[in-house]
């Protein structure tokens, strides 16, 4: 009788790529065989010291074992504010104009929870982060996905995004509402430039809907590029949210602390659905939080160094194996495409190859859309010592 009970949300979800090459690299690992893994974007340093002392600090306090704000303390909302001001020179109200999240994946998600109504049009490009696109699916929309295209520099080619989001607009029926924009971009690290955003938030008044941008990656900017932000264009508030972690740029990605800014009805929209869901973090974790934000920012230049050592090392060695990649300007991540000797397979069954046959595990680009199968991920989340082993390792079975 119950298996008749149909749960139709979850059907809209497809099987998860990901876990096919999660089963091999855990059956490997209990074989006793070492993989070398770049298959997640999980961050393996520590927290910074100061931070992991203010948790234990404020944790030590009987009162802060309480039921905490679901927006966020005022003190974590004004640090967030006082991130923006010096970092993007954006004035933000802290009590309207910002919400703070568990982590920017649970935020991105009631967001769109709390604004779609079924039937609304959203455009993703493609490739993307998967839940980009399934918030919007599981709340009963109607999602567009449109290619994403860049050059083998990492950049967004702009003109071409644009002319591609009009025609996806003039096209679609019932009108677009919402646009999402995700740069530096995960998976395939591409930028973009600041009139990037002049641009979209020009289109976004002109032809009526939301922007909702992700700049989890925006601290891991290597040669000398700089993250833009959208709310750094005048009257973007009017069009456009923001979200952020401090899972990269602080190594805290277990501790599940992000945050929304920017247009006040769409933040409110989010506030009001978290009252509903949520009590907040714990105290301690948004205490730590605003000490990260409000407090010395070495140990994101420190982390940032280390992303970029990474990979420094990784395209010079795996170039020299026979895997050909660029340097991208941001991001924790090299998007490479397949490589010639492999060119015949599609991503998930080179993914299985790589890790059967080189003990080297990496995302399959087809996880992250359509557009993506002729691609990997790979996090640079392995020491240098452990890169250049991969590379020996891909070397051989390369050449195999």
């Amino acid at each position: 009788m119950f298996n008749e009970i149909e749960f139709e949300r979850l059907k809209r979800l497809p099987n998860y790529v990901f876990a096919v090459v999660n089963d091999l690299k855990m059956e490997a690992r209990r074989n006793g065989e070492d993989i070398i893994d770049f298959s997640m974007g999980n961050p393996d340093g520590p927290t910074p010291k100061h931070i992991v002392d203010k948790l234990i600090e404020t944790a030590r306090k009987p009162k802060a074992h309480r039921y905490s704000a679901s927006a966020g303390i005022d003190k974590l909302r004004l640090a967030i504010c006082n991130w923006y001001k010096r970092k993007y020179n954006v004035d933000l109200d802290y009590k309207t104009e910002a919400v703070a999240t568990i982590g920017s994946k649970e935020g991105y998600v009631h967001l769109v929870e709390a604004i779609v109504n079924v039937g609304d049009v959203a455009v993703v490009p493609d490739p993307t982060y998967p839940i980009h696109s399934y918030a919007f699916m599981l709340a009963g929309a109607a999602v567009h996905k449109m290619e994403l295209v860049f050059n083998g520099k990492y950049e967004v080619d702009e003109d071409l995004f644009f002319q591609n989001l009009q025609k996806t607009i003039n096209e679609s029926i019932p009108r677009v509402k919402y646009v999402v924009v995700n740069f530096p971009h995960n998976p395939s690290s591409a930028t973009v430039t600041p009139q990037f955003y002049e641009r979209i938030v020009d289109m976004a008044k002109r032809e009526r809907f939301y922007v909702i941008s992700d700049i989890a990656y925006a601290d891991l900017a290597f040669d000398d590029y700089k993250t833009p932000s959208i709310l750094s264009v005048p009257g973007a508030k009017d069009v456009a949210v923001e979200s952020y972690t401090l899972s990269k740029s602080y190594n805290m990605a277990g501790w599940r602390v992000g945050f929304v800014v920017g247009n006040p009805r769409l933040v409110n929209a989010l506030k009001r659905i978290k009252s509903w869901l949520d009590y907040g973090m714990f105290t301690p974790i948004q205490v730590a939080a605003t000490v990260a934000l409000d407090g010395p920012q070495d140990c994101v230049e420190d982390i940032r160094m280390t992303y970029q050592k990474r990979r420094d090392v990784m395209v010079e060695a795996f170039n020299k194996a026979g895997w050909e990649m660029t340097a991208p300007k941001a991001s924790m991540f090299i998007w490479a495409k397949i490589p010639k000797q492999k060119a015949h397979l599609k991503s998930l069954e080179f993914s299985k190859e790589l890790l059967t046959h080189a003990k080297v595990a990496v995302s399959p680009g087809i996880g992250f859309g359509h557009y993506g199968d002729d691609y990997v991920r790979i996090a640079l989340i392995e020491n240098e010592k452990r890169i250049r082993q991969a590379a020996k390792n891909i070397k051989k079975y390369l050449n195999s």
